[in-house]
């Protein structure tokens, strides 16, 4: 018997020592062993996958993807690549001075949601002691201004302002603050109340309270943010000179529509350099900005000064406030660069008045419901390729299967040079290769979707718990029994929640490919504005509202259920 028990697990000899009998021992032991079986799988894990596999199903055959037509399009396509080499860019002047305006746009539109984000985010958290009709007005906002894609917002402002880098800057901001608000909603809520309590038990109104603790604690995590926002947001403003809107996008237009591919390929060079400096820029920032507090220290914002109530002035709270001194004059030096002119903006609230009431009442069509059926099964189709190529570029790029840095470095090289290219002009490019229709379209999410969750996924097999994983290397299991048995499990949650939101993000491009041909309700939208039927374009923008809700419910169900 004491030899039994000196092989026993030191969990079971703890308990079997502060007993009298050794039969007492094995049943309190036992007992619940017997009693747990197999950790319950939710039905999210296992749902949302085999939705994702008969959609997939469904939609192969509905776009009529071949092994044939994606050979031959292979071909197309290459046959179209030699034709844009030797890239040009035609005129240098102008071509950096729309490279500037694509970014104005994209700098003015992100400060100006910035700004309407604070009030919004401030409304619609639910810490907010105000009304509660101001608080669903303000959730309201954030949701339909999220579902609405910035180039589908450019061709309504275009109508309401006219041709210009005005409407771009406002369909940047407009959707830039469902997205913004929404974000900084999520980072009111997730502050401790003790501070806010504090300041309100001391006679502070409403406003004082908000800027003196929540904004003030709020402030870095914002200020990542807005920066990854604006690198979103230059990714964008790049794409709406196709609908008029301004920016580097009106060459791509002029070069495309010429069948000058050649400069077509120069101009989108221009637009993935531009890109990734801008990317390697944001990284950076921050970097510096972050908050981060190192063991044993406090993240603060302000170095303590001579007197308790003084903050203290260091090199990095200098260098603050001088950067940001630097955006707010950047900011409004952008804004001067939005060609405001006096005559437009008169007639641009008669121009809003007509559109906004020729939108009463809605109307949806068979080929509206039609096209907004096609874009959701291009987007899932594409989301459920994209992620099995991301899940596999993923788990090459990292350690924990295949350890292999060159490699490692090759595909996160290539997952940015992917991520550089707006999924637009993916859809251009094979468009002009392969014809209109939604093959091209799904090639084009394809792509995108495959760089995105790349990036999701190698982000999340970097930030998992080591602990099994080395546990298991102890015992002597291989690279797959170390990824099976250590790091899948860990991962599933990360896996279902970025696959949800990386469909969030397709379904919204996925309906605007269609303004270059590329299958999806956007050629009736475009349509629709182009030819004064606001009813329709109403119906459709209802319609989108209605899908990215429903989609948004089921990825809050799914995060409940399994992260």
């Amino acid at each position: 018997m004491s030899h039994s028990a000196e092989r026993t697990d030191p969990a079971v000899r703890s308990e079997t020592s502060n007993t009298g009998s050794g039969r007492g021992n094995m049943s309190k032991v036992t007992a619940p062993l017997l009693v747990s079986g197999p950790p319950r799988v939710s039905a999210a894990t296992l749902g949302i996958p085999l939705a994702y596999l008969a959609v997939t199903l469904f939609g192969i055959w509905w776009i009529d993807i071949r092994p044939a037509a994606v050979a031959a399009g292979l071909g197309d396509i290459a046959r179209l690549l030699e034709r844009m080499v030797p890239p040009t860019t035609g005129p240098v002047p102008d071509l950096l001075t729309l490279t500037l305006e694509t970014l104005w746009i994209a700098v003015a539109g992100t400060g100006l949601a910035a700004i309407a984000s604070v009030f919004l985010a401030a409304a619609a958290s639910r810490h907010f002691t105000g009304p509660r009709a101001v608080r669903w007005l303000a959730q309201a906002i954030i949701i339909v201004t999220r579902a609405i894609p910035s180039l589908i917002f450019a061709i309504i402002f275009v109508r309401i302002f006219g041709l210009g880098p005005l409407a771009g800057a406002l369909a940047i901001a407009f959707h830039s603050v469902g997205m913004i608000g929404k974000m900084m909603s999520d980072v009111f809520e997730e502050q401790t109340p003790a501070p806010r309590e504090a300041i309100a038990a001391v006679g502070a109104n409403r406003m004082q309270n908000f800027v003196s603790t929540t904004l003030t604690r709020a402030l870095p995590a914002v200020t990542s943010l807005v920066i990854y926002r604006l690198d979103i947001n230059v990714r964008a403003s790049a794409v709406l000179g196709l609908v008029g809107a301004g920016g580097i996008g009106v060459a791509l237009q002029t070069a495309i529509g010429s069948l000058n591919y050649r400069r077509a390929a120069g101009i989108i060079l221009v637009i993935v350099v531009l890109l990734l400096i801008l990317e390697l820029v944001a990284y950076l920032v921050q970097r510096a900005v972050a908050e981060h507090a190192d063991e044993h220290t406090q993240s603060q914002l302000f170095v303590p000064g001579p007197a308790a109530a003084t903050p203290g002035w260091n090199r990095a709270r200098i260098l603050r406030t001088g950067g940001t001194a630097a955006v707010v004059c950047l900011f409004l030096y952008s804004l001067s660069q939005l060609s405001l002119n006096p005559a437009r903006l008169g007639q641009a609230w008669n121009n809003a008045t007509a559109l906004l009431s020729g939108f009463v009442p809605p109307v949806v069509t068979p080929d509206i419901l039609l096209g907004i059926f096609e874009s959701v099964i291009m987007a899932f189709t594409a989301t459920f390729f994209g992620v099995v190529f991301g899940l596999v570029i993923a788990v090459l790029s990292t350690r924990h299967l295949v350890r292999f840095a060159p490699l490692a470095f090759v595909l996160r090289g290539l997952v940015v040079f992917m991520r550089g290219i707006p999924d637009i002009i993916y859809a251009l490019i094979f468009v002009a290769a392969l014809g209109l229709g939604p093959f091209a379209g799904f090639l084009a999410l394809t792509i995108s979707c495959t760089a995105l969750a790349s990036k999701f996924f190698t982000d999340s097999l970097q930030n998992i718990d080591p602990a099994p994983i080395r546990a298991l290397e102890a015992t002597g299991a291989n690279r797959l029994q170390v990824f099976v048995s250590g790091v899948w499990p860990q991962f599933v949650p990360s896996f279902i929640g970025n696959s949800l939101f990386t469909s969030d993000l397709a379904l919204r491009e996925s309906a605007v490919l269609g303004i270059v041909g590329a299958g999806g309700v956007g050629f009736l939208l475009d349509e629709s504005v182009a030819t004064l039927h606001y009813q329709q374009t109403a119906g459709i923008l209802i319609g989108l509202v209605v899908v990215v809700v429903a989609l948004e419910s089921v990825a809050r169900w799914a995060r409940r259920k399994v992260i």
